[in-house]
């Protein structure tokens, strides 16, 4: 969702000039409490500040009716396809801050007053303590750890305000250092974290624990619609204990959720045109993030993905190398009937144990050369036991895994697809359940404004988690844009069907 972001100073005076004003809260004809926000065009620096990466009891639901009386809903801003986020207010009378509404975490914090050294508060609405006539001190200190950084503060309690829900004695983050300087830059506020109590920083009851506690919703399901039309004046909307029908067509595909701590589903193969990619035929996690822009998932996937879709990244002469000096033994230890798993330790470039060749604790050069021989070739071997399974040539084979080194994602994280190409990519296809949920190139690119012109992103990027928790999938908001989403607290369980706008 992870590199250090360098901004200059003209792109944070901009990021302060765009700061939103607030639209007033109304109340619609069906009954739900909307609340309309704006949007900004999208650019590769804001894109750096607008991905999020991941750090470290209710009744069911029952059958869905067609009334919901406490349905609340958050209109969320399309943050140029890659950040979206609503307001809400903090304290009395309510303090108004913009927020991501983020499955992929489960602490609500905002920038404090009492933040006076990160940058990044001064270009952002905090909250003052002293405004409140429903304030209460808590003081105890916390850290919440992002991929790229951390945010650190003082836990405080206050009411906080979701539309027409007014949420009593919550416990949320005061922000006083906020290391990621991409915040600056950010268009929200904070995050309020709609993962599980598990995961939260302090054990912190979740905002959304508190409304089911409290009897503010009548169902214990959260809804996500998001808006992948930049042009269009909403840009999605969450609903609290309801969803809206004018949404999606079709009915949910209902899975269970395989870890308590996240919204983590089984995922199965991942194809690309019809084609397996062979990692996930037995099985993959996959994280449902509504705070993560793209798609991420492991590179030996990913590289068959932005091959398939003409995606440019960094020619890793590395990879190559391990093709040439090794490429020959890795094919006759596979023809012989070993597995891919088992291979690089047998030459030599990956210890028995499943490490890498090197010293633990080591940061020599060589080292580290040793680490990276050895993931190149755990991803080769890996490459042409699915072409051998499709009983390639050997010709075609290395022709295709040397084509695969020169896509590896480059550590940027950006890679570059034809604008004037969309039509002829393949579909991205992923088995949910028990059907296969297709992505068209026109869902899984992101297009971004670069010098007064439009060029296009492919939504993948590489995610590597080890076994036993990988390989892992985070299906961010380049899926969760194809397809509406229902977050079942009461039945453990995450729903998907087709979006309509």
């Amino acid at each position: 969702m992870r590199a250090k972001y360098l901004l200059v100073a003209n792109c944070l005076i901009c990021a302060w000039v765009c700061c939103l004003a607030l639209d007033d809260i109304h109340d619609s004809s069906d009954g739900l409490v909307r609340i309309g926000l704006k949007k900004k065009p999208l650019d590769l620096a804001r894109l750096h500040a607008a991905r999020i990466t991941r750090g470290n009891g209710f009744r069911g639901m029952g059958k869905v009716e067609d009334n919901y009386p406490k349905a609340n809903t958050i209109y969320l801003k399309n943050y140029m396809d890659s950040q979206y986020y609503g307001e809400i207010g903090i304290g009395s009378p309510p303090q108004t801050f913009s927020v991501v509404f983020d499955t992929g975490s489960s602490n609500l914090w905002v920038p404090s007053s009492k933040c006076y050294f990160s940058l990044a508060c001064y270009f952002h609405a905090r909250y003052r303590a002293v405004l409140s006539r429903t304030y209460s001190k808590i003081g105890r200190h916390c850290k919440i750890n992002y991929g790229a950084g951390s945010v650190s503060g003082f836990f405080s309690q206050d009411h906080v305000q979701i539309g027409e829900i007014v949420i009593k004695n919550q416990v949320f983050a005061e922000a006083t250092k906020e290391g990621l300087l991409a915040f600056a830059l950010a268009q929200f506020d904070g995050i309020l974290g709609l993962g599980f109590q598990n995961a939260s920083v302090g054990k912190v009851p979740p905002v959304w624990y508190n409304m089911v506690q409290q009897g503010l919703v009548s169902m214990e399901i959260v809804s996500f619609w998001l808006n992948r039309d930049t042009k269009a004046k909403i840009g999605g909307e969450v609903i609290f204990g309801g969803v809206d029908w004018r949404h999606f067509m079709g009915d949910h595909t209902f899975v269970p959720i395989t870890r308590k701590d996240y919204w983590q589903i089984e995922l199965g193969d991942i194809l690309i045109g019809g084609s397996s990619t062979g990692l996930c035929e037995g099985g993959c996690a996959a994280i449902v993030d509504t705070g993560t822009s793209m798609i991420a998932g492991p590179t030996a996937v990913v590289t068959q993905i932005n091959h398939a879709i003409g995606a440019e990244g960094i020619v890793s002469f590395n990879c190559k190398n391990v093709v040439n000096k090794y490429g020959q033994l890795i094919w006759q230890f596979l023809v012989s009937g070993f597995q891919p798993e088992n291979v690089c330790s047998d030459i030599g470039l990956c210890s028995y144990n499943g490490t890498k060749n090197a010293s633990a604790g080591e940061e020599t050069e060589a080292g580290n050369a040793d680490n990276a021989a050895c993931t190149f070739c755990e991803m080769i071997a890996f490459w042409i036991q699915v072409q051998l399974k499709e009983h390639k040539a050997k010709d075609n084979v290395f022709k295709y895994v040397n084509e695969l080194c020169e896509n590896l994602p480059n550590p940027g994280g950006k890679d570059f697809v034809n604008c004037d190409a969309l039509s002829t990519m393949p579909v991205i296809s992923f088995a949910i359940g028990d059907k296969y949920f297709p992505l068209t190139a026109e869902q899984y690119t992101l297009k971004v404004e670069v010098n007064c012109t439009t060029v296009c992103l492919s939504g993948f990027t590489a995610l590597d988690v080890p076994r036993p928790d990988g390989p892992l999938w985070v299906l961010g908001d380049v899926f969760l844009g194809a397809y509406h989403t229902i977050f079942d607290f009461g039945n453990m369980q995450v729903g998907f069907a087709k979006s309509i706008l």
